[in-house]
């Protein structure tokens, strides 16, 4: 652990930086990889960063308020920033929020976070590890010596006593390193797979080094910006406290689709690492509570009462649907070896999504726009008419009208989809 810590910073000159914003599918998060400060960390949920900005750009506003109240990693308020406006987010998963906080910190001084990498990295390598203190988890994703060099820097990294811009960055880079020196695989939407071996490992320092350079290149471009900045709210977008009432004239998000995706055990290893939690039952208690019931892990089956559910006034405009769709889940999952409790999922999903259309009803400005980039679901092969029903909840919250916008077919492509319903992807476009 001798490397001298130097930069290559031609490595990254603006010719190796895109010019323009191209306008991309609404639904791909992918070309998100090649930007500056959305690179930083790949979190599959997301949207196009691009398409946000053509969005802001086409709003016919020359100064909208952007919000979005699923943030997630900060696609929408990084994109708002580069086109001048100013945006607010609300994110509810805690560590996602951290992750997005410290990315809204690439304006910062990027010599003060290349001064405080420089320090955290040197006195890290005089630092005893402490291997043991780490959940089993963590011992199958790392050989003995990545896991050394990275508790050593986490070690060095807490002992800076500093909470602000530059210490949130050089977290994030940290973190951001932890797939890339692992042997651990990783499965579609960034489930952690400790059983399969990656053939590519990168070394601990060699990796921090080449993401400090990352970071500080795209800091260096971020200096030139001169336009607000935006702010996070660690929330709920049930709730969107913190967002004061009529402030919006622009939605742009992408809530959690009904489709079973678990929004905390995405980032596990992540939180695992940086001892945020110990194992997989803090997910429900620390993680889970806080987010939109969009996953079967969510809701226990102990936990929710089905008719309860159906019966609260929120879901009043799509009862019938949703009770008869509810129902035929409730039955059909007990010839299915997993038992999942999609019934109670789906249930819960549109009473939170109904609470969020009020909250943004609160939120936003007459006239509104709001763009929701959306999915529609088939849990045991039962089609689930997601846009409809968001539609009518938003309007029974008072938007005056909807329309969709189709942009992809979904569940064509994968060998092992469980079922043949077509699914689609789009924009839900709300007026208000």
């Amino acid at each position: 652990m001798t490397q001298t810590f130097q930069f290559q910073r031609h490595l990254f000159a603006d010719d190796a930086l895109p010019r323009t914003v191209r306008k991309e599918a609404t639904s791909t998060f992918i070309d998100n990889m090649r930007l500056p400060v959305h690179r930083w960390f790949r979190f599959s949920a997301g949207f196009s960063a691009e398409w946000v900005e053509s969005v802001i750009r086409d709003s016919g506003l020359s100064q909208p308020h952007v919000l979005d109240p699923f943030a997630g990693s900060a696609t929408t308020l990084l994109a708002a920033e580069s086109a001048g406006v100013p945006c607010l987010g609300v994110e509810a998963q805690p560590f996602i929020a951290k992750i997005a906080e410290a990315k809204l910190a690439w304006r910062s001084d990027p010599e003060a976070y290349l001064a405080l990498a420089r320090d955290v990295r040197e006195k890290s390598l005089g630092i005893a590890t402490e291997l043991d203190s780490y959940p089993p988890l963590i011992r199958k994703c790392f050989t003995d010596d990545a896991l050394g060099k990275l508790d050593a820097l986490r070690q060095s990294l807490e002992k800076t006593k500093d909470h602000g811009d530059e210490y949130k960055l050089v977290w994030l880079t940290l973190v951001s390193i932890l797939r890339r020196v692992s042997p651990a695989g990783t499965a579609q939407w960034q489930y952690i797979l400790p059983n399969k071996q990656k053939s590519q490992v990168a070394e601990v320092y060699e990796a921090f080094d080449r993401c400090c350079e990352t970071f500080f290149h795209d800091m260096l471009s971020g200096q030139r910006l001169t336009g607000p900045r935006s702010q996070l709210i660690a929330g709920d977008a049930r709730q969107c406290r913190g967002v004061p009432d009529h402030w919006a004239d622009l939605v742009i998000t992408s809530p959690p689709y009904p489709n079973n995706y678990d929004y905390a055990d995405a980032t596990r290893l992540e939180m695992s690492f940086m001892k945020e939690i110990n194992g997989w039952g803090d997910l429900q208690q620390k993680i889970r509570t806080h987010l939109v019931r969009s996953c079967s892990q969510h809701v226990p089956e102990c936990a929710v009462d089905l008719n309860e559910t159906l019966d609260c006034e929120e879901l009043r405009p799509i009862r019938e649907d949703i009770s008869r769709v509810c129902r035929e889940l409730a039955e059909i999952r007990h010839s299915k070896g997993g038992k999942k409790t999609y019934h109670l999922m789906v249930a819960c999903y549109f009473r939170d999504l109904a609470l969020v259309w009020r909250a943004l009803r609160r939120c936003c400005k007459s006239p509104s726009r709001v763009c929701f980039v959306v999915g529609d679901s088939a849990p045991y092969g039962v089609y689930v008419p997601v846009i409809p029903w968001l539609g009518e909840l938003a309007m029974a919250a008072g938007f005056k009208s909807y329309r969709f916008e189709k942009t992809r077919d979904r569940n064509i492509k994968w060998k092992n989809r469980k079922h043949r319903v077509p699914l689609q992807e789009g924009r839900l476009w709300l007026e208000g």
